[in-house]
């Protein structure tokens, strides 16, 4: 069963997981050498399977796919696919999806004594300091980041 899109909006596409498929993928036993490669390659017979590697709350998670730079100084650009889980604790620190006044946003979480705060990771945007009058829910804490290169 393919992934069902749940939301698409202009900073982020949600989408469910589809974990009931299994792909076993070759993996190398061992670091990628940027030198020379080794003839013990030639003998993989390892693999991974994504689904079990990446995903460890199946029922909770979901994917999205970044809309715009907020998130650069993160790592996390334009396009990238991010592996959301909703039964993760979102804590001080985390890069969370954020549902706030009717927007789905990726910003990374600051407690601070001042209060809650919603960070980017570009100069170019504003933090967003949460205050009484917002409605704000912690939707997703990202896990993993996957880019195409």
């Amino acid at each position: 069963m393919p992934s069902l899109q749940l939301h698409s909006s202009t900073h982020l596409d949600i989408f469910s997981a589809d974990t009931d498929t299994m792909l076993e993928l070759p993996l190398l036993p061992s670091a990628i050498s940027a030198g020379f490669p080794s003839p013990a390659l030639d003998f993989v017979d390892l693999t991974i399977d994504l689904n079990k590697h990446l995903i460890k709350h199946p029922s909770a998670t979901f994917y999205g796919r970044v809309k715009g730079e907020s998130m650069k100084d993160a790592g996390i650009h334009d396009a990238d696919l991010l592996v959301i889980d909703k039964s993760l604790d979102p804590v001080d620190g985390k890069i969370a999806v954020c549902y706030i006044d009717g927007e789905f946003t990726l910003k990374r979480i600051k407690l601070t004594k001042e209060g809650l705060w919603l960070m980017p990771a570009n100069d170019k945007y504003k933090p967003i300091k949460i205050e009484e009058f917002n409605d704000l829910r912690i939707w997703g804490v990202v896990t993993h980041v996957i880019k195409s290169v």
